[in-house]
């Protein structure tokens, strides 16, 4: 596998994406520095919208998704809408509201699981806090983001000694008493909620008493990295989705006055069901289209949705020879195979024959291979924002992604060739 200098710049950009996006908050903030360094002006829901034939924008809601576009030179009534959508956020460990506790001779952190986490990976690695945090201010409560960049908490395997059985039947964490990750010594003047909120207002720079509450993702302070014998693979946190958003931010950016409205959705509250406020079963991408399309009345609105289509992309399961039995035999993905088209009959994608050979057909333009994947029949099939959108909306899908493996794990992997073949396609569905 040949690794072309384009895909190995474009491999590293996405992990360094990665790596300054250790929460959805922070995903957020890239994105939209990443915008901003191209142009792209910011829009407030609170606030009038003045859009010009051209214009590129961008809104964000909740401090988590992102909503991203560049206004085509058509209305679209005559060309529709052009949408591609990811997630920001990543299953793993969030703290508790009140977090901080002892636990002799430990100060400890307690935490949640959010979403499907692979828990046992996140054992015995080098973890960090990365959210954001309330402070009074004069005005009225201000959020900022804060990121320990250093290693802070860590979650200890029990030694083999006292756990006899483990590679026998798996390493299995109680998720109340066995979660909580140790944070220090426990200091007899000094008890851990106090120590714990000096520690972000440290970090913050403001005064302990200025902070109101706080929203942490736990997360693996080690960088990406390429891995193989031909650098051919990367691995790093969080893959599974901002490999998806990366790649459909970067066909946005490269987009220059289209005929047709094309916009990059970025949803937070995918890995817990996607029903919330900046969800993707909320009204953030029905709100934006309709604001859009305002001097449109209702038929044309509705031609401009029957002319939409919509590329669900969020990651796909790779091969893994040393399981075998885990997948459908015939539907074998290969990492560096090219975009994965996903298909469920029981619309856990929204994928259908039509929608699936629209995106064959962009491949076949972009001269880029593709592959299709189905679940094991046996086995219950995760689901995406696809049917979510696709129901909301009424429009044309497809459900998309590129190849991965250890999906859910704090450490996943990848291709460096796929990132690369699926921005490709991507860029090829904005002209």
């Amino acid at each position: 596998m040949i690794v072309t200098p384009e895909a190995r710049t474009q491999a590293q950009d996405l992990l360094d994406f990665i790596d300054a996006s250790p929460s959805p908050w922070h995903v957020a903030a890239t994105v939209v520095q990443r915008l901003e360094n191209q142009g792209f002006e910011a829009l407030r829901e609170e606030e009038g919208w003045q859009l010009e034939s051209g214009g590129r924008y961008f809104v964000v809601r909740g401090g988590s998704s992102v909503i991203a576009f560049v206004v085509g030179t058509q209305t679209p009534d005559w060309t529709g809408f052009r949408i591609i959508g990811a997630h920001t956020d990543s299953p793993g460990l969030r703290l508790k509201p009140r977090a901080p506790h002892a636990a002799e001779p430990m100060s400890c952190l307690g935490v949640e699981v959010y979403g499907g986490a692979i828990l046992a990976t996140f054992t015995d690695r080098d973890l960090s806090l990365a959210g954001r945090i309330v402070v009074r201010k004069k005005k009225g409560p201000q959020t900022r983001l804060v990121r320990f960049t250093r290693p802070l908490a860590r979650l200890p395997n029990l030694a083999i000694h006292m756990n006899r059985n483990v590679n026998e039947e798996g390493l299995k964490l109680n998720k109340q008493t066995e979660l909580p990750l140790l944070l220090g010594n426990l200091l007899e003047a000094f008890p851990p909620a106090e120590q714990f909120r000096s520690l972000l207002a440290h970090e913050a720079g403001v005064e302990d008493e200025a902070i109101i509450n706080w929203e942490f993702h736990v997360y693996d302070t080690q960088k990406g990295a390429f891995w193989g014998v031909q650098d051919e693979f990367i691995a790093n946190s969080q893959l599974d989705n901002l490999s998806s958003c990366h790649a459909g931010l970067s066909a946005l950016l490269s987009v220059r006055e289209p005929e047709a409205t094309c916009l990059c959705a970025l949803f937070d509250h995918e890995e817990v069901g996607s029903e919330s406020a900046q969800g993707a079963g909320g009204s953030f991408l029905p709100d934006v289209l309709q604001r859009i399309a305002c001097e449109l009345d209702r038929d044309e609105l509705g031609q401009a949705m029957a002319r939409s289509f919509f590329i669900s992309a969020d990651m796909a399961h790779a091969y893994h020879p040393n399981f075998p039995s885990a997948y459908e035999p015939l539907h074998h993905i290969r990492v560096n195979g090219g975009p994965v088209i996903k298909t469920n009959a029981n619309q856990r994608y929204a994928s259908n024959a039509e929608s699936e050979a629209y995106f064959i057909t962009l491949c076949e333009s972009a001269e880029v291979p593709w592959q299709q994947y189905a679940h094991r029949t046996d086995l219950g099939c995760g689901s995406t924002i696809g049917p979510i959108l696709a129901t909301r909306l009424g429009v044309r899908c497809v459900d998309v992604g590129s190849p991965m493996w250890a999906m859910h794990s704090a450490r996943e992997s990848a291709g460096a060739v796929d990132h690369s073949l699926m921005i490709r396609v991507l860029k090829r569905f904005f002209l």
